[in-house]
């Protein structure tokens, strides 16, 4: 197996990288700033995207021609908590065990692969490229890939348009062409207390609740009844369900409030938002009859997270290329999502191929195998060649 000259640098950059704690509710500036910095100063064209209160921030950088074309390597800057995990070294220390593994939050989620990124980056500032590379790192995946949507329309109105997009997300440096979405929903039901007793003078929020959630445990049903038969997934369908309910006060009072929340994890075929519309339409219906008791009474249902589900393309050009790439010509789809559906929505040949293993991923003592970074050095060298074409 080929043995990348820039590997270890990549763990030098990795090693700078971990040592930023970039927990998605903390700023990732810090980050981006390191990271700016070590492109401009190879000549990258760069510009920020922040968010509305400019306390997170999106960066997309290019070297290369300004001519239309060109791949967008793509990762996130957040990580996940290590709040409550049995780490048996720093989390925000790169340690090498001496086991082929180095160990720290972000290691494989995803941090390795903007390491990598940044060990090539003399290498692709230096060549004679015919077709640009992007550089996409995106703010928030980890709490609903919530950055990207603006990353990736910055990057469609400007004036170098890509034409492929790698998410570099943990695949064991395999090639994978499809994964699902991630749609979650947020319900919110406001009643009128009372006694117990005295149903007609209230309203039970929790008990107006339970009908809305029957409504989507139907639709969990129907989603996997749909699945077919030679679906890649596993499960083979897309799932639905409610991970959170809160509300009440005792068993004896008309519950003031309610709220749950509810996942979905759809399949290419699954259309979340008409499940969606559905559940607002039984919404309304509820709230009207809330309000003949109490007129103050309301049901909210707010989206919390959209992340459009990673189709398989006909003939994609950035599955071609990795293939040609990795040699890695099996069919492989997983069931997390990623931004890669995003950028597929907006028009882009997208494939997911990165260092490390998903089974790492939010784990504690999280670690990304030294081969990994290797193969990911190698694959990113092999992709400049390709580029000078």
């Amino acid at each position: 197996m080929p043995v990348s000259t820039k590997l270890d640098t990549a763990i030098a950059e990795l090693r700078d990288l971990i040592a930023f704690d970039t927990t998605s509710r903390e700023t990732n500036l810090p980050l981006i700033d390191h990271v700016e910095a070590r492109l401009l100063a190879l000549g990258a064209v760069c510009e920020r995207i922040p968010n509305e209160d400019g306390t997170k921030a999106n960066l997309h950088a290019r070297f290369g021609p300004a001519v239309d074309g060109g791949v967008v390597l793509s990762g996130h800057t957040d990580v996940v908590p290590v709040d409550g995990q049995p780490w048996t070294s720093d989390p925000w220390v790169l340690t090498d065990k001496g086991d082929g593994r180095l160990y720290g939050r972000g290691t494989c989620d995803m941090k390795g692969f903007s390491a990598c990124i940044l060990a090539l980056a003399p290498m692709i500032a230096s060549a004679a490229l015919k077709k640009p590379i992007h550089i996409a790192l995106s703010f928030d995946e980890e709490v609903g890939c919530l950055g990207a949507p603006a990353l990736i329309d910055r990057i469609m109105e400007g004036p170098v348009k890509p034409s492929m997009v790698v998410v570099g997300e943990p695949t064991d440096m395999k090639v994978v062409t499809a994964h699902k979405g991630l749609f979650s929903m947020v319900v919110t039901v406001r009643g009128r207390e009372a006694h117990s007793s005295l149903v007609k003078d209230g309203a039970c929020a929790i008990t107006h609740a339970v009908p809305l959630m029957q409504y989507l445990v139907d639709e969990a049903a129907r989603m996997e009844a749909a699945a077919p038969d030679d679906s890649p997934f596993s499960p083979a369908h897309g799932t639905l369900t409610i991970g959170e309910i809160k509300g009440g006060t005792a068993l004896n009072i008309l519950a003031l409030d309610c709220e749950f929340g509810t996942l979905m994890r759809p399949c290419p075929w699954d259309d979340p938002h008409a499940i969606a519309a559905g559940l607002r339409e039984r919404a309304a219906e509820i709230e009207a009859e809330m309000r003949k008791s109490a007129p103050e009474a309301s049901i909210k249902v707010r989206v919390r997270s959209d992340v459009p589900a990673f189709a398989p393309e006909t003939e994609g050009a950035a599955e071609r290329l990795a293939r040609q790439l990795t040699g890695d010509n099996s069919t492989r789809v997983v069931s997390y999502g990623t931004e890669a559906g995003q950028f597929q929505a907006a028009g882009l040949s997208v494939v997911v191929c990165g260092p490390g293993s998903i089974s790492q991923a939010h784990q504690p003592d999280e670690f990304v195998a030294i081969d990994q970074l290797d193969q990911c050095c190698v694959f990113l060298e092999k992709m400049v060649r390709v580029l000078e074409g």
